[in-house]
């Protein structure tokens, strides 16, 4: 157990432990008393607030709409992540997320398909190298080629100039 003498002890949320100067362990375990944090509304299971005042001038809970009207561009994503099988399935207005999932789920089929073509560009430059390897081709070959053209070009252009 816990020792801090004439103070107050949090054990879990909502529950606190006071320790008085003296008094036995036994006594000190039992006291536990209720803590609700102020300006911080509970709320029950159905998302209202539990209390005994009402919660606006009419008694109301405003709550913010969770709806969301889709672009086309959503909807195509909709559509492409398999949601829904036509356009005109898609609803005027869908929660948000509905459409965080699909975008995200859009976003990783994008990465595979990247992952895939990045795979069979790599496939078809070692195929590309190993004919360039059998005409007896290189970047050193062409690279000394392009220069000896340069020295050749820089040549001619200093005859015509001397002339």
């Amino acid at each position: 157990m816990l020792g801090a003498v004439g103070s107050l002890l949090r054990l879990r949320p909502g529950r606190i432990l006071s320790c008085v100067p003296g008094a036995p362990g036994e006594a000190a375990r039992w006291p536990f008393a209720p803590l609700r944090p102020r300006g911080l509304p509970r709320y029950s299971s159905d998302g209202a607030p539990s209390g005994s005042g009402p919660q606006g001038p009419a008694g109301k809970v405003h709550r913010v709409p969770a709806e969301h009207k889709p672009s086309p561009f959503d909807k195509k994503i909709l559509l492409w992540t398999g949601r829904f099988k036509t356009m005109e399935e898609i609803p005027p207005r869908v929660p948000p997320e509905m459409i965080d999932a699909a975008r995200n789920r859009a976003r990783v089929k994008a990465c595979y398909i990247m992952i895939g073509f990045t795979i069979i560009a790599c496939f078809a430059v070692i195929a590309s190298a190993k004919r360039a390897v059998e005409r007896h081709e290189s970047l050193t070959s062409w690279n000394l080629a392009k220069k000896a053209k340069w020295r050749e070009e820089a040549a001619l252009a200093a005859q015509a100039k001397a002339k």
